[in-house]
């Protein structure tokens, strides 16, 4: 009975009243708090940054109150300038807010060089094969009096025979010195049987 009292009194309505105010009021409050923090209905359009140095890149995003971190820098593209951005994320065009971090992923300055595997002796297929596999292009086949036709007998960059090992740029063009399967000159080995 003293409850059903007590529930009817001013003293609990007023009591529901402040606290459902102050309720309504801290929602509000925290909306407000909320929109201004998150930056609320704020869009910025990311720039596209492909093909820029980074110096020119670091210019736009500041204009646009972006920031940026650099991610990658190992992949060299030849049809980009060196140490300019190859690819961004997120992308260009995408909505973004205030501050937000730009992934940026920087042309390497040159090919990265390779270790030539030791591959003489091993036939032209699976040499054409195991080069064009670790980023080499095929130059141009030379034969050389050999009992092994289509035998790899020497490597070659530039005119220089390559020795396994050796460090070249990946896409470089490596010529081939291949045995041509005759035996060579059978009059030395005729003097040799005598």
């Amino acid at each position: 009975m003293q409850l059903l009292k007590y529930l009817k009194s001013k003293q609990f309505i007023r009591s529901i009243i402040i606290m459902i105010l102050s309720l309504v009021i801290a929602i509000f409050l925290l909306t407000k708090f909320l929109s201004f923090k998150t930056h609320h209905d704020q869009r910025i359009t990311v720039p596209d940054l492909a093909k820029l140095s980074l110096d020119e890149a670091d210019v736009l995003l500041k204009e646009a109150d972006l920031k940026f971190i650099v991610i990658d820098s190992a992949r060299f593209n030849p049809d980009y300038p060196p140490r300019s951005v190859i690819e961004q994320n997120p992308e260009a065009g995408d909505f973004v807010k205030e501050g937000r971090k730009i992934y940026l992923t920087l042309n390497a300055s040159n090919y990265r060089k390779v270790a030539i595997p030791d591959l003489l002796g091993k036939t032209k297929r699976q040499v054409v094969t195991h080069l064009t596999s670790i980023g080499f292009r095929i130059g141009t086949f030379t034969y050389v009096p050999d009992i092994g036709r289509d035998v790899v007998r020497k490597l070659k960059f530039k005119g220089k025979e390559l020795k396994s090992g050796e460090m070249v740029a990946k896409n470089s063009e490596i010529d081939l010195v291949l045995g041509d399967g005759k035996l060579g000159n059978t009059s030395d080995l005729d003097e040799d049987e005598n």
